[in-house]
């Protein structure tokens, strides 16, 4: 599988676009396409996309299988991501003061039950 096959495979995964993703990661419109072309990622633009999909540049060069992947969340990027691209509620955007809200609320709830679903 290519690097472009994989990153299309990861974004596809998370419900985002290839287009959605060269905006996130403010690359050329057409860069991702490029890739499915045999043109190499330099490091900076592979370290980019090993971060946004969570997965290691070996597994992005086809030097790791996608067992391996690890698919841990941070929830602080999590809320970034989610809450800065396309954050309805009931169709309507929400606005910036309600995402500020709508991060504290979640970020209070994690750190209220964070140590009950731990393991013993």
């Amino acid at each position: 599988m290519t690097t472009f096959e994989r990153i299309k495979k990861l974004a596809k995964k998370r419900s985002k676009s290839l287009r959605q993703v060269t905006f996130d990661l403010g690359l050329g419109e057409n860069y991702l396409y490029s890739l499915k072309n045999g043109k190499r990622p330099g490091t900076e633009t592979l370290e980019k996309l090993a971060d946004y999909f969570h997965v290691s540049l070996d597994y992005l060069l086809g030097r790791e299988d996608e067992n391996n992947i690890q698919d841990q969340k941070d929830l602080k990027k999590f809320l970034d991501d989610n809450l800065n691209y396309g954050m309805t509620y009931d169709g309507q955007n929400l606005t910036d003061e309600e995402k500020e809200r709508l991060k504290i609320a979640l970020t209070q709830v994690f750190y209220k039950y964070k140590d009950k679903f731990k393991k013993d």
